[in-house]
């Protein structure tokens, strides 16, 4: 399994209306997940709106965003989840997530 930590940056004004989304996930949406490798799949906020996600998955980054770009769920989740976020320049958050590099682990 490959450990997957990214960002990204939910509007200030938006934080509270986020968190009650990601109360209610829908569920076709977690399935999707769970079917094409985001498995572990946490998501955590600092106060200012820096989201930290991660999870974790058989292949790599891409492969899992690429399975999720053949679930239909996933276009109108990325439609209802854009307007929470700061910088998409016209991109899906699921195109905006910046991956950052692994550099320890502990088990």
């Amino acid at each position: 399994m490959k450990r997957i930590g990214f960002l990204l940056k939910v509007k200030p004004d938006k934080i509270e209306e986020y968190k009650e989304a990601h109360r209610a996930v829908w569920p076709e949406m977690q399935e999707a997940l769970s079917r094409t490798g985001w498995h572990n799949y946490s998501l955590f906020m600092r106060e200012d709106g820096l989201l930290f996600g991660y999870f974790e998955t058989p292949q790599d980054f891409q492969t899992a965003l690429d399975g999720m770009e053949k679930e239909s769920i996933n276009e109108k989740w990325q439609a209802a989840m854009a307007p929470y976020f700061e910088a998409l320049n016209g991109k899906r958050a699921d195109e905006s997530m910046l991956e950052l590099e692994e550099v320890f682990h502990l088990d």
